[in-house]
């Protein structure tokens, strides 16, 4: 079982992660204003100290503790330690993201510090932004100086401020995004904030701050894990050693290896972060000589996960991991070489090139981030290799800017052949794999992948019809799989092959693909077993989710006019037998209509043709 410790939007984010699994998990919070909609999750309220901790993780059989609190709490984060360490459960610390330091902010370790500079620096007007819960600790200075304080407009923080004695009349109530225009009003010589990271609105005070021509003090986050010295209880024994996340793709990987029967699949690395990963393992050896057993990639939404990476003679080298997602480039070593092309020495930027080697195919139609020729490599991959190179992010330090050229090649030994067990040969991709990913990770669904495959045949179908001098020519045929459009081809023979597109079990999702991507013209191609599923509705027609109704069959069926004994029908396709020849035109009539009444609303200003096809090739339109 898990236990979670949040009340904070990283609080939000975990109950968001965990909730993915279907399984029972604890939820805490010191009180019961925060709303968080729990499904499988189980709501506590409350303060909990060390022992209190410690004997709910014993009586519930918590095996791993998430510390997702504010990165100030730090009494609770020793709480928590010291229970884990006492209970012997693992314990996971995810904490938020922070944007780096820079000059421009007076940046502060602690309280006394702050107000020692604020003192130096002549401030006499300050704004403070660190919350009710410092009141007393900036006591010293509001008591001789003019200071308002921003609060959430709730009982229990004005009940705070007047125990504190603070002067209502410079309480200011937090309205979102009302910073820059609170500057305005108050006209502080400055603000003094906490850094509350990315998630706790500290890029947008200071950036309101700096618009306005404002100093920014900034009391340092607490270091982590917190000094020992704050423990109420110097028996116990030392804390284990925390996993640290910050992000919801971290945690779930750390849920994964902490506690692997929590989630029933497990998920993955898409192949642009183990590209990212071998590159920036190839740039660290190339300027340092190390050899790191594992890197620290950082993802599109900026949090960061470790990946393995090993070395060859002259690459490093991150092998793909699928997780529980069907993936046939599941285990394939992606490599990476780095070189110092020797140019522009004298250059402050840092110039990244990125190539393909072995391995990896080439754009030969349009519809992708990269023209026809470029190496099948797409935007998001390339954009993390320069930002993951850039800021040189091993994990331990950051290295010296890199003042050359630097040229990375990415490579896939045994890419070739297996590029021909994916779509790539029908987006026109040819010589190998592609290098891609959004988020950076693969979520254990298959349909995620397949979907996302889904969407790029369907840019791509559009982009090859998009020349097409007769604007009737212009169509996009979508099918179920290469049996289906087997049959139907002979019906488009001058489309080109990049117009047929497979669906699988995703009409519904195909759908509104075509719609998005302002598709006229759709043909739409189902064989009887998925089209009774979406006659009845189920625009997935996946057999884990939907089965054959065979109460609605037979509904079907008298609609139709047609008699047939059902009572031995397992399979849909077993009713091109049992229906008379005669009546099969009027059978697909019926079945048509019923998915044309669920599928139109999902493409309502195109043409939409739907054929229903049988196991011999006909086609009933």
């Amino acid at each position: 079982m898990i236990l979670v410790f949040g009340g904070t939007t990283e609080g939000r984010k975990a109950v968001k992660t965990l909730e993915e699994a279907g399984n029972p998990y604890y939820y805490s919070t010191r009180s019961s204003e925060q709303e968080v909609p729990l499904l499988h999750g189980q709501r506590l309220t409350g303060a909990m100290e060390t022992e209190k901790i410690a004997a709910f993780c014993r009586s519930h059989d918590i095996r791993l503790i998430v510390d997702a609190a504010h990165p100030f709490a730090e009494q609770l984060h020793l709480n928590l330690l010291s229970a884990a360490s006492e209970v012997g459960a693992s314990l996971i610390r995810f904490d938020r993201i922070y944007p780096p330091h820079t000059d421009d902010i007076a940046w502060c370790k602690d309280y006394d510090e702050a107000m020692a500079r604020l003192e130096q620096q002549g401030i006499s007007r300050l704004l403070c932004l660190t919350g009710v819960q410092t009141i007393h600790r900036l006591r010293p200075f509001w008591e001789q100086h003019e200071c308002w304080f921003r609060i959430l407009d709730r009982e229990e923080s004005l009940r705070l401020a007047r125990k504190n004695a603070f002067p209502e009349d410079h309480l200011a109530y937090y309205e979102h995004d009302d910073t820059a225009a609170l500057l305005q009003q108050l006209r502080p010589q400055a603000i003094l904030t906490k850094e509350s990271g990315i998630t706790g609105g500290f890029c947008e005070k200071v950036e309101a701050a700096r618009n306005a021509g404002i100093p920014v003090f900034v009391i340092e986050r607490p270091a982590y894990p917190p000094r020992p010295a704050l423990s109420p209880l110097s028996t116990l024994p030392p804390p284990q050693k925390p996993v640290l996340v910050d992000g919801e793709h971290g945690l779930r990987r750390a849920v994964e290896q902490l506690l692997p029967d929590f989630y029933p699949l497990k998920s993955g690395l898409t192949t642009g972060t183990c590209a990212t990963a071998a590159a920036l393992a190839a740039t660290v050896r190339l300027v340092t000589g190390e050899k790191p057993s594992e890197v620290i990639v950082t993802l599109p939404n900026g949090e960061h996960i470790p990946v393995p990476v090993g070395y060859g003679d002259d690459y490093a080298f991150a092998i793909k991991d699928a997780g529980d997602d069907p993936d046939v480039t599941n285990g394939l070593e992606i490599r990476a070489s780095a070189s110092d092309e020797g140019e522009d020495k004298s250059s402050k930027n840092t110039h990244i090139m990125i190539e393909a080697g072995e391995g990896i195919g080439r754009f030969t139609l349009p519809g992708f981030d990269y023209p026809a020729g470029e190496a099948a490599i797409n935007r998001v991959p390339r954009e993390m290799i320069i930002h993951n190179i850039s800021t040189l992010n091993t994990g331990h330090s950051l290295l010296p800017p890199l003042r050359s050229p630097l040229k990375i090649t990415l490579s896939v030994p045994k890419g070739e052949e297996t590029a021909r067990k994916t779509f790539n040969p029908r987006l026109g991709i040819e010589g190998g794999i592609s290098i891609i990913g959004v988020s950076g990770i693969v979520k254990p669904f298959s349909e995620e992948a397949f979907i996302e495959s889904i969407r790029k045949c369907m840019k791509v179908a559009v982009a090859s019809l998009s020349e097409t001098e007769d604007p009737q020519e212009r169509r996009v045929v979508i099918n179920s799989g290469g049996k289906s459009e087997r049959f139907v081809r002979s019906l488009y023979p001058t489309l080109p092959r990049q117009a047929f597109v497979e669906y699988g079990n995703y009409i519904g999702e195909t759908l509104r693909m075509a719609r998005e991507l302002g598709v006229s013209r759709l043909t739409l191609g189902v064989m009887i077993g998925k089209a009774v599923k979406l006659a009845a509705g189920h625009l997935d027609t996946h057999s884990r989710r939907v089965v054959m109704d065979r109460l609605f069959v037979a509904r079907l069926l008298t609609e139709a006019g047609c008699e047939a004994d059902l009572s031995h029908l397992t399979l849909a396709r077993e009713l091109w037998t049992l229906v008379p020849a005669d009546r099969l035109q009027a059978l697909a009539d019926v079945i048509i209509a019923h998915c044309r009444e669920h599928c139109q609303p999902l493409f309502p200003n195109g043409q939409l043709t739907i054929l229903l096809i049988a196991e011999d090739g006909r086609i009933f339109s």
